[in-house]
């Protein structure tokens, strides 16, 4: 059978995306492997350069800048937690104003010039104070304002490039295969395994090689190589402009979340009617290009019911309802998803605490570890910062253990086909972040005993006689907990947010990073201050502190927080169970009446 002209056209081209110059996107020279792999090096090196700076930044603002731990510590937890915040600006930026790929190049352009500063500030000796003396004791100049200020800017400079490129590297990615055509959708689930990959690249590059020059070439080599890799990614991002598949701006979910609790405030003198049938809904809308007609419509709910006056119909003639200002009218639907979206925060607030304690192990973690024996043989030393590695090393060994013995496992016990839900994912990753705090805790004691015995106290310079694998356990308690924790987030927000906020869900799931570290900088503010100087628990010089008491602190607040973690995952109904409970009430009422 030959195709008529339209059908044809049709075949060639991709439904709803557009080439770079408006037109129907033709299927064989756009989007597919050649233009996702352009995308996937912008986000390797937007690894490389966030992490090879956050693992090894505490190190440089101690040794270097001369700042006390518990700044260190709260400069990279800032930096970090900023970073994943701004997430949630530069989805809104690309979804209502930009668009993917110009957030992505104009970020990633940020990104680059806050990267050449750090070099250029690593590199030049005046915006850094001067070496520490030995004479009359052990003294170090602290830096200046100016010296800081740079070192700021340059480092928030790179927050924001991170924050509007990591928002929508991989949503431009995924546009690059159409999901209605059965081979480009395994595609697209091959290229989400790729991109996880090349975040572990990365890593993996970050942790080893990168720290590696950082302390033995010097920084300014080592973040020089980065904006060299980060320009390097943008050529290449750009050289791929005539293959991209572009997709049309579809407004941000903040602004529905927003809308439907302005109309609802605006409506709340209304009385609510009896039969949710009266309000206004998605088959009310008569004009075929708004994207609120496009939606599924959701059975209607119990909960949060101070929302459904959004969706009152006024007194409106039919004309009027039509083209009312979703500002002051929304659709149930709306409503809808905005509770689906309220129904998960119990589980967004108390997965924060995981990565508060990750946070550690990019700052006291790597202190701990300036502070012991580092060799290995008699000739190499491992760079402090690169006992990160094994976070990527217990993920690696972590995820197929869980696909070869815990899904089994999960299938025949539990009843449950996918292995694990979301839900239990995060309590085991909780659970084992718990564990990781016990071990710090227990090894910081062992290192304190050993400092004490070899008379090491009060000379931070020396070593002190005990290995640093002994902080492998924490590591990897961590970065196993990682392996669930984040997996189990990342399935939770995708597959329980509204179809119609699916962008919306990677910054939920981004912003309990973000939190977290900015939490972990709250606790270690309030410590420092509560503890005071005379007997710190966080002290510049570690051996005079008692940073396991600190530890021992995220120990107990991360036990109160799994309960009510579990109080919140015994509450939480998924949504396809929550939708057929419904569906079912909903057709019990219609027989009853």
């Amino acid at each position: 059978m030959v195709l008529s002209d339209p059908e044809s056209q049709l075949a060639k081209t991709v439904p709803d995306a557009w080439d770079y110059k408006g037109r129907p996107a033709a299927r064989s020279t756009t989007g597919g492997w050649t233009s996702a792999a352009m995308i996937l090096g912008v986000e390797a090196c937007e690894r490389l350069a966030t992490l090879g700076i956050a693992v090894n930044m505490v190190t440089y603002l101690t040794g270097t800048m001369h700042l006390g731990n518990a700044n260190a510590a709260n400069d990279v937890t800032n930096f970090m937690g900023t970073s994943f915040m701004l997430c949630l600006l530069g989805g809104f930026v690309a979804d209502t104003f930009l668009g993917r790929y110009l957030t992505i190049a104009i970020f990633t352009a940020v990104q680059a010039l806050g990267v050449t500063i750090l070099s250029i500030s690593t590199a030049i000796p005046s915006l850094q104070p001067p070496k520490c003396t030995q004479t009359g004791g052990f003294s170090c100049v602290p830096a200046t304002d100016l010296q800081l200020a740079v070192l700021y800017l340059a480092l928030y400079l790179t927050a924001l490039g991170t924050g509007g490129l990591k928002s929508s590297v991989s949503g431009f990615g995924s546009d690059q295969f159409d999901e209605s055509n059965k081979e480009e959708k395994a595609q697209m689930t091959a290229f989400f395994n790729w991109f996880f990959f090349f975040i572990s690249i990365g890593s993996l590059a970050a942790v080893t090689v990168l720290v590696y020059i950082q302390d033995n070439l010097g920084r300014r080599w080592g973040y020089g190589i980065v904006a060299c890799c980060i320009v390097l990614g943008f050529v290449i991002f750009m050289s791929g402009t005539r293959r991209y598949r572009f997709k049309k701006l579809v407004g941000s979910p903040l602004t529905q979340i927003a809308s439907v609790f302005i109309a609802a405030w605006r409506r709340r003198h209304l009385e609510l009617p009896s039969d949710p049938s009266l309000l206004f809904n998605v088959d009310d809308v008569q004009n075929a290009e708004d994207p609120r007609k496009l939606k599924q419509k959701l059975p209607h709910s119990k909960q949060f019911r101070f929302l459904d006056k959004a969706a009152i119909k006024n007194n409106e003639k039919p004309g009027e309802i039509s083209k009312a200002s979703k500002w002051c009218l929304a659709t149930l639907t709306d409503v809808e998803e905005v509770k689906m979206v309220i129904t998960m925060l119990p589980i967004w607030a108390t997965t924060i605490m995981f990565w508060t304690i990750y946070a550690q192990m990019t700052t006291f973690s790597v202190s701990q570890a300036t502070t012991m024996d580092r060799h290995i043989g008699k000739s190499f030393l491992i760079p402090a910062a690169s006992l990160t590695v094994f976070f990527v090393g217990s993920i690696l060994l972590t995820v197929p253990i869980y696909d070869r013995i815990i899904v089994p496992i999960a299938k025949r016990f539990l009843k449950q086909p996918q292995g694990l839900s979301p839900l239990q994912r995060i309590g085991v990753g909780l659970v084992l972040s718990t564990f990781a705090m016990v071990a710090a805790a227990l090894i910081e004691i062992k290192r304190l005993h050993m400092a004490q015995a070899h008379g090491l106290v009060d000379d931070p310079s020396k070593v002190v006689p005990l290995s640093v694998f002994w902080l492998v356990p924490q590591f990897f308690f961590v970065g196993s907990g990682e392996a669930f924790t984040y997996i189990g987030q990342l399935d939770f927000f995708l597959r329980e947010c509204p179809k119609g906020m699916k962008t919306m869900s990677t910054g939920l799931f981004l912003s309990t990073l973000s939190l977290g570290f900015f939490f972990s900088s709250l606790l270690v503010t309030i410590v420092h201050k509560v503890t005071g100087n005379q007997d710190p628990w966080l002290a510049d010089n570690l051996n005079k502190g008692k940073l396991y008491n600190f530890y021992w602190l995220l120990t107990v607040l991360s036990v109160i927080n799994m309960g009510l973690y579990l109080l919140g995952a015994k509450w939480y109904v998924y949504r396809e169970h929550r939708v057929a409970e419904e569906g079912i009430e909903l057709e019990e009422e219609q027989v009853n009446k």
